[in-house]
């Protein structure tokens, strides 16, 4: 007689039908405790407990990573038993170290006070935090996932790609032509049995209750799920073949092949592009094909790619974007330099994803122009004594070796701007600028044909001499007015005809002529409905001086220097529509050398990678789209929603961008980045591949511009009501409670971080509801928000924390991959200590936060200073002393500065726990899993979505 699944269990357990899941679940008696998988083991692991050990006592568990299928059982007669289950929670808290332990934690085991400069300090490490976890180890019936949760990839390989090396274990080599050897036929049929879906392996992913649960923010910084392509779809095997998600990211990394299945997703479908990302040491750099070979799909125009077919023995090739064949060109498996054929193989446009081709004649509507720069300086009483002219003319004059200026094209004119404007003509005879004064300003002119746009190399000792004495030349003006709206007249039409960059320093409020402002900000109106007013543009002018300047190939940047308010919402609509930048510093004072060393590192950083004059950008998706651009800035991203207008019957698709510009050494090319993702037509594979740092870079570009149409308030729902609609799709379609209420909050694995990083974002200074931020803090938060990839963006939204006093000995020094930084801190004042150093960065600023009761050694380790009472907080430049901790300290500062992309330069301010109340209240902020205000914490957030979802309809 067959036995019962009760008696084949272990002593303590038992097994009962859950008829809303249709499977069994095995419940261990003394405890509750439910899995879905058998328990196995003789009975000595499973020993009958005593009262007081069911409280203490872990118990062996079979390991089990997914839910798995179990052998079929009848379900027994009566109610079905559901046990009381919750998700993992969070555990006790660390204990605080006060008075007489904290020498101890700062010093080690040693506990010498007096100990030498030279000592290694014993480091405990913090305790572990029990982070979210899958669901499957801690079942609850009514909850479980519908299905083996498994993406439906055709031919999906038997182990996991690694991103960027598409169909890894199952990818054929290279095609054969010109005589190969004929395949063998029966892998051909399993290949196209395998095309058409037949004999597909699912790969399992895990649910994860977010109720109670407290989230690694180390997994911030997780690659994407990997991408499965078909084997056979690559036609190399290069490690490159599929972009890095630096480059191009979608939210989904499996398309699905439906707008019905993506609209009952609710996972919004994007590409985050940052087409010209700085190549860090030691990174690849982008390839480049010199030969002017390019070859393009006669109808679609997509570029050769990893993904095309080679047919015809060769001669032709498929375009994997509309399936047309294509002459394969003459010369491109020749070296026309030797006269010699090549391995088409070893041709970059087969083996990498970005890709950069030297372009011929034919890509070039006129002569490349050379590189032209016209700098706009206020050098009106605020700009002259906040120091702001001296620092931009001392860094312009050190930076001017960096300039691109490859040949010697380079074209520079200066333009400084008061109540007029005046020009300064350059000669390369005469060593003495020339000053040319225009005081009309409603109808601005040139006032001379030449010598205002000269050339850097010819005219280098007039340049050098102007920017010398620049600043002495205003330093006793009293002029407050500000006329850089007809400034910016002038340089368009200085260099309207050839294009070019206009970078504008601006330290007070345009006042006169087209473009003037007026103080709008209003302290009443800030909170309230109306405050969305403010960060939209006072005026059209600046809108429209975009639009002519786009037409013209001119691009501009905005730095932009004020104590008082500077109307940041409207003046960076320039860089927003030309494709420039935005730098904001508000109460510059040059004085502080931390002000000016920013201002100095950040405008030589952008001075010194100038490197486009122009930018065309193809998007390939269904039809050829055409974007205009003046510029692209470095590391600057852009967000691109998507639709799927047909069904897609192609087992993978292919995502190119084609980027045409032109050196600064006149060389005009084309950087092509292209991205090739599988199709589904499995709800589950959408959820197991959906990339959260994708879809919270574009929520918050989505959130900025919804606050400028419409009001902030409007801007913050729309990202809860997104993640509840996520939330709410994934319960309703992988679980089998459906849409009944529950109190657990679940969500696949993958996306379990995605709350927290939109609840960052809830909290950010560009959406946050407050009646205390300034609409030009906001406005420029906002602009970093639309711009910042995501490698910074992320960051910005949910700030970096480390515990720097009892850091592990090998932090702080080089290893294997530069400085070694702490483990990383959940952001919540939970984590703070009286006696403790702690770091709190977000990508453009870095607090070091010191606690009152810190030891006195501590600080004058790290400060220089013998006590606490002594140190002052504020703005700070660290200095490295001659000891072992505070040379760790200073090389993770200087780690996190150089490790994050871009031109910032992130200040650095000391916060002491009793200290001002404005800089601690800011550096609280920043601890986004806290109750702030109205605001609530990360737990209260999960409370409010578990709400949400259980009362709505998906």
């Amino acid at each position: 007689m067959q036995q019962s699944p009760n008696q084949r269990l272990p002593p303590g357990w038992v097994a009962h039908w859950d008829a809303p899941s249709g499977r069994t679940v095995f419940i261990e008696t003394a405890t509750g405790r439910s899995q879905p998988n058998p328990p196995t083991g003789g009975p000595q692991q499973f020993a009958p407990q005593t009262p007081s050990s069911q409280m203490g006592n872990q118990y062996p568990q079979q390991p089990h990573s997914g839910m798995g299928d179990f052998p079929t059982q009848t379900p027994p007669p009566g109610p079905s038993f559901v046990p009381n289950s919750s998700g993992p929670t969070a555990g006790p808290r660390s204990k605080r170290v006060y008075a007489a332990n904290q020498a101890q934690a700062y010093y080690g085991d040693s506990g010498v006070i007096g100990a030498p400069n030279d000592q290694t300090y014993q480091a405990t490490a913090p305790a572990p935090t029990p982070f979210a976890q899958p669901l499957s180890n801690n079942f609850s019936p009514g909850q479980s996932p519908l299905v083996n949760q498994s993406p439906m990839y055709a031919n999906q390989p038997s182990q996991p790609a690694p991103y960027g090396q598409p169909g890894f274990g199952g990818s054929p080599g290279p095609q054969q032509y010109a005589g190969a050897a004929p395949a063998d036929p029966m892998a051909e049929m399993t290949q196209q049995f395998q095309g058409m879906g037949m004999g597909q392996k699912h790969q399992s992913f895990s649910t994860v209750n977010l109720v109670g649960a407290v989230q690694n923010p180390s997994t911030l910084s997780n690659s994407p799920p990997a991408i499965r392509l078909p084997p056979g779809v690559c036609i190399t095997q290069h490690s490159l073949a599929n972009a890095d998600p630096s480059y191009k990211r979608c939210t989904l990394n499996a398309i699905p092949t439906s707008e019905n299945l993506l609209k009952k997703s609710k996972i919004p479908l994007a590409l985050i592009i940052t087409p010209y990302r700085s190549v860090q040491f030691g990174e690849p750099e982008v390839p480049v094909v010199t030969d002017t070979v390019i070859a393009r799909c006669r109808r679609c125009r997509t570029y050769i790619n990893p993904y095309v077919t080679f047919i015809d023995s060769g001669t032709r090739w498929k375009c994997c974007m509309c399936n047309l064949s294509n002459e394969v060109p003459q010369l491109f498996d020749f070296d026309r330099h030797t006269n010699q054929p090549v391995d088409r193989w070893q041709r970059a446009e087969l083996n990498h994803s970005v890709v950069e081709f030297v372009a011929p004649t034919e890509y070039m509507v006129r002569p490349p122009q050379a590189p032209t720069y016209v700098f706009l300086i206020d050098v009106s009483y605020p700009a002259i004594s906040s120091g702001m002219v001296a620092t931009a003319a001392r860094t312009l004059l050190e930076t001017l070796d960096r300039i691109p200026n490859q040949e010697s094209r380079t074209r520079i004119a200066i333009i400084a701007v008061d109540t007029s404007l005046h020009f300064f003509s350059l000669t390369a005879n005469s060593p003495d600028p020339c000053m040319l004064v225009v005081g009309d300003v409603e109808d601005v002119f040139l006032p001379k044909a030449s010598d205002l746009l000269v050339n850097l190399t010819e005219t280098r000792p007039a340049i050098e001499a102007l920017v010398t004495r620049l600043s002495d030349m205003f330093k006793d003006t009293h002029c407050v007015g500000n006329a850089m709206g007809p400034a910016l007249q002038a340089a368009y039409k200085l260099i309207s005809h050839i294009g070019g960059k206009i970078m504008v320093l601006n330290a007070s409020l345009p006042t006169l002529g087209p473009g003037a402002l007026k103080v709008r900000e209003d302290p009443k109106i800030l909170g309230t409905a109306k405050e969305s007013t403010l960060l939209q543009a006072a005026t059209g002018f600046y809108k429209t001086f975009a639009i002519d300047c786009s037409r013209s190939q001119v691009s501009v940047d905005m730095w932009l220097f004020s104590s008082v308010y500077a109307d940041v919402a409207s003046l960076s609509c320039l860089p927003r529509y030309t494709g420039g930048n935005t730098y904001f510093y508000p109460a510059f004072n040059a004085a502080r050398s931390e002000d000016a060393l920013k201002f100095a590192h950040e405008f030589g950083q952008v001075l010194a990678s100038i490197r486009l004059s122009a930018f065309h950008g193809n998007f390939f998706v269904r039809s050829t789209d055409l974007l205009a651009l003046p510029a692209v800035p470095m590391d600057q991203s852009y967000a691109i929603e998507l639709q799927i207008e047909d069904p897609i019957s192609m087992p993978f698709v292919v995502f190119q961008t084609g980027v045409l510009h032109t050196t600064s050494s006149g060389e005009r090319r084309i950087r092509v980045i292209t991205l090739a993702l599988p199709t589904t037509s499995s709800i589950a594979d959408l959820y197991a591949t959906a990339d959260p740092i994708a879809i919270a870079t574009l929520l918050a570009n989505k959130a900025v511009e919804r606050s400028m149409q419409a009001r902030l308030e409007d801007a913050r729902d729309a990202i809860t009501n997104k993640l509840v609609d996520i939330l709410g799709s994934y319960k309703s379609t992988m679980t089998a409670a459906g849409t009944g209420p529950s109190p657990q909050l679940v969500i696949s694995e993958n996306l379990k971080i995605l709350p927290l990083i939109l609840l960052g974002l809830l909290k950010h200074v560009g959406l946050r509801q407050s009646s205390q931020i300034p609409s030009d803090m906001r406005a420029y938060a906002q602009a970093l928000l639309t711009t910042l990839p995501s490698q910074l963006l992320i960051p910005y939204l949910y700030p970096t924390m480390y515990s720097l006093h009892n850091m592990p000995t090998e932090c702080g020094t080089v290893g294997e991959g530069g400085i070694i930084l702490p483990p990383q801190l959940n952001a919540t004042s939970e984590r703070l200590e009286r006696h403790g150093l702690f770091l709190i960065e977000d990508s453009q600023n870095i607090f070091l936060w010191v606690g009152r009761e810190a030891v006195p050694q501590l600080i004058m380790d790290v400060f220089d200073l013998p006590t606490y009472q002594e140190l002052r907080g504020g703005k700070a430049t660290l200095s490295q002393l001659d000891n072992p901790f505070s040379q760790r300290v200073t090389a993770i500062v200087g780690k996190i500065r150089e490790s994050r992309r871009g031109p910032y330069y992130p200040h650095l301010y000391i916060v002491k726990e009793d200290g001002e109340p404005s800089l601690r209240m800011w550096a609280l902020s920043m601890l986004v899993e806290d109750r702030q205000d109205a605001l609530p914490s990360y737990h209260q957030y999960i409370t409010t979505l578990k709400d949400k979802v259980n009362s709505g309809s998906f």
